[in-house]
């Protein structure tokens, strides 16, 4: 059964779609990340689920049953947001505590000197203190739990939110972009921490992010999301190997994917006089938009066929030389990944000879952007079937 299933979900704003009949369905204990660019949807979708926004069209389902009728509270999800929401003028503890004390005590028993005339007041007290100090030990922040949000940094923030969510122990954690106001060092250890935190809970987690980076490092899944669409939602190897559509893999990789347009002749592609691997089921002379990763290419000696052109710019990312090549193939630089020892003999303005490797099968696009399955991988999924 899964965890959370959306079901055809829509969503307008006055007449402007921002959901297209979205269907999803995360599985319990899995680490599903909503990838996409700024003003997608995927934002507004995360908030449907925690039953902050209700959708036009479409249903929510939480552990199989419909839940569009159920207030945030009832939904027994916890959401950790953007931009921490941590109360200011109290301390760390009565930040974790607070959730905890508006579920388990009624509003009389919530009043500073009067609750504390009832004997349950005292008891469920004691479970909070305990809840709170059991989720801070958990996540290394016991010592700051007499400390209030201001003075904190970015990540210790960035804990008592999670430990915020965590107190509850909800059913799922959504979190919206929980990072994004983070220095790029800390991001990468926060990415660390969240996937081990995840492992350990053995939780839900539904994250929404614009960075590629988090959704392919932490994910058991990648949903890729465009205008208000789920284009792809697969492994992050199968998205980043194998993406469904053009977007998809213009989208995912960095740096971005290089697509050349070309024509078929007899199921092969023939790319500016250089015939690429692979055979397709497609019509001679259809145009079709071929796709290589850097990592598919290389710098050849002038012998071996390629694309002559030009080096205009070299990016030294330390382990990788990112090599951009202008050549007539394509509109813009062709990039070619390459080892910094081979990159260091380069200089902008040297002639090369780009060529792609004949182990590499290019990706193929159709002209609605759709990828087309090469005749090798189709035979692969017969055999396999």
């Amino acid at each position: 059964m899964s965890a959370i299933e959306l079901r055809n979900v829509t969503k307008n704003f006055g007449g402007t779609a921002v959901l297209r009949s979205v269907s999803l369905a995360v599985t319990a204990g899995e680490f599903l990340t909503i990838v996409g660019p700024s003003g997608c949807g995927k934002s507004t979708l995360l908030k449907i689920v925690a039953g902050l926004e209700q959708q036009t069209a479409g249903e929510v389902l939480l552990d199989g049953a419909p839940a569009d009728h159920l207030r945030p509270k009832a939904r027994d999800v916890a959401m950790v947001f953007q931009s921490y929401a941590l109360y200011p003028h109290l301390t760390v503890f009565d930040n974790l505590a607070l959730p905890l004390r508006m579920r388990w005590l009624t509003p009389t028993q919530r009043l500073p000197f009067v609750g504390r005339l009832f004997d349950r007041h005292r008891v469920v007290r004691r479970r909070i203190e305990t809840a709170v100090r059991e989720t801070a030990e958990f996540l290394e922040i016991a010592h700051l739990l007499d400390r209030k949000p201001g003075p904190l940094s970015g990540g210790q923030r960035q804990r008592v939110a999670l430990g915020r969510a965590l107190v509850r122990r909800p059913k799922a954690f959504l979190m919206d972009e929980p990072l994004s106001n983070l220095d790029a060092r800390l991001r990468v250890s926060m990415r660390q921490e969240l996937a081990a935190l995840h492992r350990r809970l053995g939780a839900t987690f539904v994250y929404v992010t614009h960075d590629q980076g988090e959704a392919m490092t932490m994910s058991d899944r990648v949903a890729v999301m465009m205008d208000g669409e789920l284009l792809h939602v697969d492994t992050p190897r199968t998205v980043y190997e194998r993406p469904r559509h053009r977007k998809v893999a213009e989208f995912i990789g960095s740096p971005s994917i290089n697509l050349v347009a070309a024509r078929a002749e007899h199921g092969r592609i023939r790319v500016g006089g250089v015939m690429l691997s692979g055979h397709w089921s497609i019509q001679d002379h259809e145009v079709v938009t071929v796709g290589l990763r850097p990592e598919a290419l290389a710098i050849k000696p002038d012998a071996h066929p390629g694309w002559r052109g030009e080096v205009v710019h070299l990016e030294n990312m330390g382990a990788d030389v990112f090599v951009h090549v202008r050549s007539g193939v394509s509109a813009k630089p062709i990039v070619v990944r390459t080892a910094p020892h081979h990159g260091s003999m380069l200089r902008i303005g040297d002639t090369v000879n780009v060529a792609p490797l004949t182990q590499e099968v290019p990706l193929v696009f159709g002209a609605e952007g759709q990828r087309l399955d090469s005749r090798h991988e189709i035979l692969s999924e017969v055999v396999n079937g």
